[in-house]
């Protein structure tokens, strides 16, 4: 039987393999367990929408492992952003205007990107060694209640993917979604979900 520190070492290998192959995953984040793909790649993000039954004008979030890459996907990272995901105790979400570098269908109508630092173990190794960001859904069909962990995900979503991560599959505390903040372009700040 494997140990944890084996499991979690093969699970960031593999999803990450599926990944760069264009594929899409279940995978548990600093928050609820989500659905992911490499946020660059347009035909994954499709199969998100279709995988979750959801229209694609409702844009998804994306997940980096660090605030220094921001620059990459951001035209403009205010100051503010920085201060708020440094003071932030808990996920923070913050949606930035003028994304770029990213797939297209993942976008806001209005070309925004909500992007979150994460800090969880599996998560930020995945998007460390992945190098890229990651999208990260919800792990349920649109409409549905958000899995707060992985026994609540749906068999349809499990078996949507192309690869399920089996890391922190036994837990049983029930996560919540994150903090949202939207930055807008004229530098005022929206609280959209605490």
């Amino acid at each position: 039987m494997q140990n944890d520190t084996e499991l979690f070492k093969e699970d960031v290998k593999k999803a990450c393999e599926i990944l760069r192959r264009g594929g899409i995953i279940l995978y548990p984040t600093d928050t609820i367990w989500g659905i992911g793909c490499d946020a660059a790649n347009e035909s994954a993000v499709e199969r998100i929408y279709a995988l979750k039954q959801r229209i694609d004008h409702k844009a998804m979030l994306i997940l980096i492992d660090s605030p220094a890459k921001l620059a990459g996907y951001v035209s403009d990272v205010p100051p503010i952003a920085l201060d708020l995901i440094d003071v932030s105790d808990k996920p923070l979400t913050i949606i930035y205007p003028y994304a770029k570098n990213l797939a297209l269908n993942l976008l806001g109508e209005d070309g925004s990107v909500g992007i979150r630092v994460t800090h969880e173990r599996f998560s930020h190794e995945l998007c460390n060694m992945f190098r890229k960001p990651i999208v990260s859904t919800s792990a349920n069909i649109s409409g549905l209640p958000s899995p707060g962990r992985f026994s609540e995900v749906d068999e349809a979503v499990r078996n949507g993917v192309d690869y399920v991560v089996r890391y922190r599959q036994g837990e049983t505390a029930k996560a919540k979604p994150s903090s949202i903040i939207k930055l807008n372009a004229d530098g005022s700040i929206k609280i959209i979900r605490e």
